[in-house]
């Protein structure tokens, strides 16, 4: 089994955003960034099957900056064995994304694609469903548990009335929710190693994919401040001021 794992590089989640004075977007200028966590839980889940002798390669691809070579190496260091850098300073939406990952999927000869559920920047939640769409595939959303047994893949997923199985046939689209796993550090042996496995690089020309933007963003805001809470005596109080408020 081959694995393609999509990762996308954002602003650390530990990172308090800035919005831009103009109002035009998040400012990522000196910014941390590093890998999404849902994509970093992905490469995670995809290297533990391949430690359990259920895949046989793990390829990491990103789509964005030349500085995304930074988030492919640690996918790499990880425990990923190769790499590809679809490279642009376009913005890409998601519908791009999954139409370039469709085009990989089926160069690559991917078996199973797993990504995170969404990136902790946009938060679209779509790129995986798109993919799964556009490349006729089964698909398993918000992974917290990925069982393979020969073609047939079980996954658990959490639903509001507690946990949910479902079986899918392989090749399919996976996409991972944060209970599926803890991701590990890559140590520092196989951080050097990472900078000796081979990472392509490519463009959205090369997969005749058009990014021309088909919404836009108006303005981005900060939200608005917590305001302060007050104390009250009792019951009959909280319901009054409850009530001057408009809550209920």
């Amino acid at each position: 089994m081959r694995i393609l794992v999509p990762v996308k590089r954002v602003v650390d989640y530990n990172v308090k955003v800035r919005v831009k004075a103009d109002g035009t977007g998040v400012d990522i200028a000196n910014v941390k960034m590093s890998m999404n966590p849902f994509d970093e839980i992905a490469i995670e889940e995809a290297i533990r099957l391949k430690e359990a002798g259920k895949a046989d390669e793990i390829i990491a691809v990103s789509i964005g900056v030349q500085k995304c070579q930074e988030t492919l190496r640690t996918a790499l260091a990880m425990g990923a064995d190769r790499a590809i850098l679809v490279k642009t300073d376009a913005v890409v939406e998601p519908l791009a994304v999954a139409k370039i990952l469709a085009k990989i999927t089926e160069e690559v000869g991917a078996d199973l694609v797993i990504l995170g559920k969404q990136a902790i920047d946009d938060d679209s939640n779509q790129t995986g469903q798109m993919l799964a769409a556009l490349t006729g595939r089964p698909q398993a959303t918000f992974a917290s548990e990925i069982e393979i047994d020969g073609d047939k893949i079980l996954v658990t997923r959490e639903v509001d009335g507690g946990l949910e199985t479902i079986s899918i046939t392989s090749p399919a689209i996976v996409t991972a929710d944060l209970r599926l796993n803890e991701p590990r550090y890559a140590s520092l042996p196989n951080i050097m190693k990472a900078k000796r496995k081979p990472m392509d690089e490519k463009t959205p020309e090369d997969y005749g994919v058009d990014l021309t933007l088909r919404h836009t963003i108006l303005s981005i805001t900060e939200p608005a401040e917590r305001a302060a809470g007050i104390k009250v005596a009792d019951v009959a109080e909280l319901v009054s001021k409850l009530k001057e408020v408009g809550a209920i």
